[in-house]
């Protein structure tokens, strides 16, 4: 399995914000990827952030 097609700068962001180290994220497959995308979407759109007033 090849290493994902993302920049470094991306890869960064999304292991913070998923919680995994950027080597996992990194060789992690893509359908689990998305499917872990897909649940932090789903999770700050029911939390706005707090200055959209």
């Amino acid at each position: 399995m090849k290493p994902l097609q993302i920049s470094a700068d991306t890869a960064v962001k999304l292991a913070a914000k998923l919680k995994v180290p950027i080597e996992h994220l990194m060789h992690m497959p893509q359908h689990i990827l998305l499917q872990k995308i897909a649940e932090l979407a789903k999770e700050e759109a029911g939390n706005p952030p707090a200055d959209s007033e």
